[in-house]
């Protein structure tokens, strides 16, 4: 082709110059051309009508589709047959068109900066193609029609897939099985949809209970537990389609919602109770969850349970007798199970808690009372009180079982009066004799109470007022539903038994024997003849020292009813409001008013009912089963202190007041409590520092006893010439109770230390014939609630303080008794003249220079044994002026000490000064020992003759020339 182009150009040179002539110029000549071209150049270069393009992001070539060729017609003609150009139109084009071959009018599309997919997928523009035109220097060359470009951008798939969402939480209901728990989501920024979509998602975490599908929505693949686990955390990624992972996985929380159960929330199932807190809320956040229920009213049961604690509940640990004073109960109470002792055994056999004073029968056990214990003959005003816990019978046929019981001793089987329980019955019978009536009367009395069998601790008091007999159990009355009359008892000599926990069947069988045993537990069984007990003192005797209260009764609102009952140990709340209920239970709570309270753990229950609009009972709440924890209290340790060793002389032991064992007993009760650690201090040697660790510090504890006892040791007194004494009015002005014997003196009933500490100093020792008396040891011990806290045993000696007669024609000294581990101390002067004039002149040398070195020992230690010497005698003393007791020293000679008249005034005074110093510690150590008013005002007058003693004492001096060294 390219000769046959060639072989046209001399043709047409030709025919331009010959047309053009050489007469017309430049001017011509152009013309010429054009003429010339026009005829050459004929045809407009040819393209295709449209294209399609790929070029792959950040790539120059573009790939088209049909390639970028033109054609022209005017082929094989130099410049008019061939394609000089490719032109682009439209503004800010990356794209350029360039002509590779001219005379094949190939060309190539180029990018001319590189294409970012994500800023433009595709791109559309126009193309022409421009020939050569006629020659090289011919800018009249023809263009091809326009065409169209379409170009498409090939995506590189440059990015990562990203979540949306850095974190995606869900809630769901436990036991349920949802399609889609929550979907996550994730995009990508690359602009195919090969890489720009997700195609899949994967959970990382191994071994949950969820999937995902390729949409992303999580499932789970069982029933979650709340119980199991409150709380999933999962990993999860994404994929796009071209497999590129997600270059930060997502963290998905699912929570597991327990499923909407009716019922109390916010609750702790034990409550800690420190002794002496006061009260102290039981469920201070606790709130009802209804489920969205249209309730419209409520009621709560509150129960505090302590009936395996004590006698039902918290309650006091004194003697019977003791909480009859306390409660202010008139005296002739006869207790009928007293705890064991020497006197009142009867007990002993009985299985006991000795802790609460708990007799527990099992069916094979009886105790007989003592004759003249109770009156043989009942009046008809008396009562009988007891604690009792008894369940249903254990045998299939129900038999009486025998609370009580008075019946003939022998011969007969007559039951006189008697307290039984008969299928689940309380029946009390009262038979007359004929003596006091001859008429049909009342006999038998019956009380059914569902409290009989319960097995629970229950308070009874029987009034008996006779025809009229009457029931408090725990404090409310209650009448006999059935009252059968009988003929009184034929009169006979037939002697009495009473017992307790059987009845005593003495005729009728072939051996006596006790019958119709009891199966529970009683306590405090008691009997008053003559007196019925009062209402007030029913419900002191019964009361608890533990149960429960409400905090702020005035904040619970109008919208509340609550009623507690008589022990405080159940409350009952009704409201319409929930709010109100909620508040008015977080004000509930427990309150201990004892000092030393039990232990342990108070079951608490919380009972409730709900009631919806147009429905009975709408929804099921369950029970809350809680429990209080009592913790120990801080134990007491009761000290007893005073002087425990005492001189007295004959004549105090055998005055009508005899001698006081215990003029400043005192009684101190302290408990330890822990110390906060100390200030740091070094240890060691290094440069360590620790902190001081914690030290016990005692406190002082005020609080009751219940008993203290004297005992004799060494053997019973002789009440022949011995006894120990003690002022009633002292027992009965502090509301005290006392018993004596030879073994000693009982104290007892519930008093502070203080009332204590006064009668026990009121306790007497008199002795009629001292002269044979050596010395006689005492033991005091006292307790609180009944033994669980008990004192030390202070022990005391008395000791008989003999009189040492003296007589001396030239020099005797005022003498005054001192005990025998007491030494005199003199002046050295006295003692050495005393010397020269009873010894033999053969051995005054001899006797001179030991008194010499005694002299030098004396001096030394004077002035140091007059002070102790005053204060050991000070204390054996006291007494003896308090008891208005004066020397007989009608056998003394006494004389004048000579050495007197020829000491100088000076050294006089000064030995007068020194005395008053002594004395002056005497008083001061005496004064802090704690006697009783009538002590005090026996020893103001003692005072008066101690004052002549002391002015005589000064001007005499003591001659101990025949006492021992």
């Amino acid at each position: 082709m390219l000769p046959g182009r060639l072989s046209w150009v001399p043709l047409l040179l030709a025919l331009g110059v010959g047309s053009g002539g050489g007469s017309e110029g430049g001017g011509g000549s152009s013309r010429r051309r054009r003429l010339l071209a026009a005829k050459v150049n004929k045809h407009k270069p040819w393209i295709e009508t449209s294209y399609h393009g790929v070029i792959t992001e950040n790539n120059d070539t573009v790939i088209l589709d049909p390639p970028l060729v033109a054609l022209d017609k005017d082929a094989p003609v130099p410049f008019a047959g061939e394609i000089c150009a490719f032109k682009i139109h439209g503004q800010e084009l990356p794209f350029e068109a360039v002509v590779l071959n001219k005379t094949s009018g190939e060309g190539r599309l180029r990018a001319k900066s590189p294409i970012d997919c994500e800023l433009q997928k595709e791109y559309t523009f126009i193309i022409q193609a421009y020939d050569c035109g006629a020659g090289p220097l011919d800018t009249a060359w023809k263009k091809s029609h326009k065409a169209v470009v379409h170009i498409q951008v090939k995506d590189v798939n440059e990015f990562a897939p990203a979540f949306k969402e850095p974190a995606y939480k869900a809630v769901v209901t436990e036991g349920k099985i949802y399609d889609s728990i929550l979907q996550v989501e994730a995009v990508d920024e690359d602009c195919s949809p090969q890489y720009s979509q997700i195609c899949n998602y994967e959970i990382v975490t191994t071994d949950v209970p969820f999937a995902i599908d390729r949409n992303g929505n999580i499932r789970n693949t069982e029933k979650l537990s709340y119980d199991k686990q409150h709380q999933y955390e999962i990993l999860v990624t994404a994929y796009d389609c071209g497999q590129k992972p997600a270059a930060q996985d997502t963290l998905v929380q699912v929570d597991v919602k327990p499923v909407c159960k009716p019922g109390w929330q916010d609750w702790t199932k034990r409550i800690e109770y420190q002794p002496g807190s006061g009260s102290v809320p039981l469920f201070p956040g606790i709130h009802l969850e209804t489920c969205d229920g249209a309730v419209s009213s409520i009621q709560l049961t509150t129960e505090l349970q302590t009936n395996y604690i004590g006698k039902g509940c918290d309650r006091e640990t004194y003697s019977e007798k003791s909480l009859q004073k306390l409660c202010g109960a008139s005296s002739g109470i006869i207790d009928l199970l007293p705890s064991p002792s020497a006197a009142s055994n009867w007990t002993a056999g009985l299985l006991v808690d000795s802790s609460e004073m708990i007799f527990k029968f099992d069916g094979r056990q009886g105790a007989k009372v003592p004759d003249g214990i109770v009156p043989k003959n009942l009046t008809d005003q008396f009562t009988i009180t007891m604690w009792m816990k008894h369940g249903p019978s254990p045998s299939v046929r129900a038999e009486k079982e025998t609370i009580l019981c008075n019946s003939d001793k022998t011969e007969m089987n007559r039951h006189h009066y008697a307290l039984y329980v008969h299928n689940c019955r309380l029946v009390f019978l009262l038979r007359k004799d004929f003596d006091q009536a001859d008429t049909f009367r009342p006999a038998e009395f019956h009380w059914k109470l569902d409290q009989i069998c319960d097995k629970e601790w229950h308070y009874y008091v029987i009034n008996v007022e006779f025809p009229v007999v009457t029931l408090y159990m725990d404090g409310a009355t209650y009448e006999p539903y059935l009252v059968t009359n009988d003929w009184p008892i034929h009169p006979s000599h037939i002697a009495m038994q009473l017992t307790v926990g059987a009845c005593w069947q003495g005729g009728e069988v072939t051996k006596p024997r006790f019958a119709q045993f009891f199966h529970g537990s009683l306590a405090s069984l008691t009997i008053r003849p003559g007196k019925m007990e009062s209402q007030k003192v029913i419900s002191c005797l019964q009361a608890c020292k533990e149960g429960l209260d409400i905090n702020s009764l005035e904040s619970l609102g109008q919208g509340i009813k609550y009623h507690f009952n008589p022990s405080q140990s159940v409350l009952v709340m009704e409201g319409d409001d929930i709010g109100n209920i909620n508040r008015a239970l977080q004000k509930v709570s427990y309150i201990n008013s004892r000092q030393f309270p039990t232990a342990g753990v108070r079951h608490l229950k919380v009972s409730s009912k709900v009631q919806c609009f147009g429905e009975d009972v709408c929804i099921s709440i369950p029970d809350v089963d809680a429990y209080v924890m009592v913790l120990q209290a801080m134990e007491p340790q009761i000290t007893l202190r005073g002087t425990d060793r005492l001189w007295r002389p004959a004549a105090q032991f055998e005055s009508a007041r005899g001698v006081a064992l215990f003029p400043d007993i005192k009684i101190v009760s302290t408990f330890a409590k822990a110390e906060a650690p100390g200030d740091l201090t070094p240890t060691g040697t290094g440069a360590s520092w620790v902190a001081a660790p914690k030290s016990a510090v005692l406190e002082e504890m005020l609080h009751n006893l219940d008993f203290c006892d004297i005992l004799v040791l060494g053997g019973d007194l002789d009440p022949r010439q011995e006894c120990l004494e003690l002022n009633h009015s002292e027992l009965h002005q502090r509301h005290l109770d006392a018993t004596n014997s030879t073994a000693g003196y009982s104290i007892y009933g519930v008093g502070s230390m203080s009332r204590y500490e006064q009668v026990l100093r009121h306790i007497r020792y008199r002795n009629w014939r001292p002269a044979s008396l050596e010395s006689r040891r005492f033991r005091i011990k006292c307790s609180e609630l009944n033994g669980r806290y008990t004192s030390n045993e202070f022990n005391l000696e008395v000791s008989l303080l003999h009189e040492v007669r003296v007589s001396d024609n030239e020099h005797v000294n005022h003498l005054i008794v001192q005990p025998p581990f007491l030494q005199s101390v003199q002046h050295p002067e006295a003692r050495t003249s005393v010397q020269r004039s009873s010894v033999v002149p053969s051995i005054a040398t001899v006797i001179i220079i030991i008194s010499v070195c005694m002299l030098v020992f004396v001096v030394a230690m004077g002035v140091y044994r007059v002070r102790i010497t005053h204060q050991h005698f000070a204390q054996e003393t006291e007494a003896a002026k308090e008891a208005e007791m004066d020397w007989d020293d009608s056998a003394l000679t006494i004389t004048v000490n000579p050495m007197e008249k020829h000491e100088a005034p000076g050294h006089r005074e000064e030995e007068t000064e020194e005395e008053e110093e002594a004395e002056d510690d005497i008083s001061s150590s005496s004064s802090d020992s704690d006697a009783s008013d009538e002590e005090e005002v026996e020893g103001g007058v003692g005072r008066g003759r101690h004052g002549q003693s002391e002015a005589r004492q000064a001007q005499l001096e003591w001659d101990d020339s025949t006492l021992p060294y």
